[in-house]
């Protein structure tokens, strides 16, 4: 038995060098190491996190985005409006409440031919983004100061979540007694009701900023307005995105509640005196157009700006997995 012990005694101390087993594993990293080298390690290490961070993208062909973008939309509005056909040869009510589709596109064709259907879209068009960017250019510094000013965002936060649920007509009779009919009036009425919601996307934003972030940029020096610009902003940015959406959202309801109850000519016509008009006039297919031409009016801003500024966003981070 003792000569047995003494015996893989030996075994095990000429095994490890006589260091308690500490060399063998320091000597087979490091006859692994001079085997690869370190340029072959350092090679393979930076390969497997290049895979890990990669993201596979491929071109979408234009039979793809035909049949994957364009075709639905199309298909949901031919059902649409065979459904509202169907219904209006039914008679399921009067025609004078549910006009023949027909008579919306004569309504539509009458307004092109007399060279008015630009000038009411561009009214409101108009009207709309100009005030989304002065919505825009008071929200980001005032979501900024919430965001980071303790004080002020106990004072501040929950004002702006309750403006922001707030019905936006219900600002219009204020603001006509304030400041009469005229443009500044419709701007007023716009960025009450897209402030807080641009701001609260950005606050929202900021918020799922990692903290390490905010170290790493003090640790290089970046405070104050230089870690704002370098580093809140484009962290919070697929947040920021999704606020600046829903303000454009609350900008262009804003405005056609405005045109639709304050009416006046030195206002001139936009889609909402438009639609008001054809009430007044009885027009049921008026007012549907009207409502049609609002409708597709928002859908193409958030289609034409915000979507392909969302997809970049989301693009850059490796959110989306494949470049549309």
């Amino acid at each position: 038995m003792a000569s047995s012990k003494t015996t893989r005694g030996a075994a095990v101390e000429e095994a490890d060098g006589g260091d308690g087993g500490k060399q063998p594993i320091e000597k087979s990293v490091e006859k692994s190491t001079a085997k690869a080298g370190p340029g072959q390690d350092l090679a393979g290490l930076e390969a497997g996190l290049d895979a890990l961070d990669a993201v596979q993208t491929k071109r979408v062909s234009p039979a793809e985005v035909l049949v994957q973008k364009v075709l639905p939309p199309i298909v949901a509005v031919a059902v649409v409006l065979a459904l509202w056909k169907v219904l209006v040869v039914a008679k399921v009510t009067d025609d004078y409440k549910l006009p023949d589709p027909g008579l919306v596109w004569d309504s539509l064709r009458q307004l092109w031919l007399q060279g008015e259907l630009l000038d009411i879209i561009w009214t409101s068009v108009s009207r709309g983004l100009f005030g989304f960017l002065i919505a825009l250019a008071i929200a980001t510094p005032l979501g900024l100061v919430v965001a980071r000013v303790k004080f002020i965002r106990a004072g501040l936060g929950p004002i702006l979540s309750g403006l922001q649920s707030l019905p936006s007509v219900a600002w219009v009779p204020p603001a006509v007694i304030w400041l009469g009919l005229n443009d500044q009036m419709m701007y007023t009425v716009i960025l009450l009701g897209a402030v807080p919601s641009i701001a609260n996307g950005l606050v929202a934003g900021i918020d799922q900023v990692p903290p390490l972030f905010l170290r790493a940029g003090r640790t290089l020096g970046a405070r104050g307005l230089v870690s704002a610009r370098h580093i809140l902003l484009p962290a919070a940015l697929p947040g920021y995105v999704a606020g600046l959406k829903q303000g454009w959202a609350f900008s262009w309801r804003s405005l056609m509640a405005a045109e639709i109850i304050a009416k006046s000519p030195d206002l001139g016509l936009g889609l909402g005196q438009y639609l008001e008009n054809q009430r007044n006039n009885s027009d049921m297919a008026g007012v549907l157009l009207g409502i049609l031409l609002i409708l597709v009016v928002g859908i193409a801003i958030e289609l034409l700006i915000f979507a392909p500024i969302e997809r970049r966003v989301l693009r850059s981070r490796g959110l989306l997995a494949s470049a549309r």
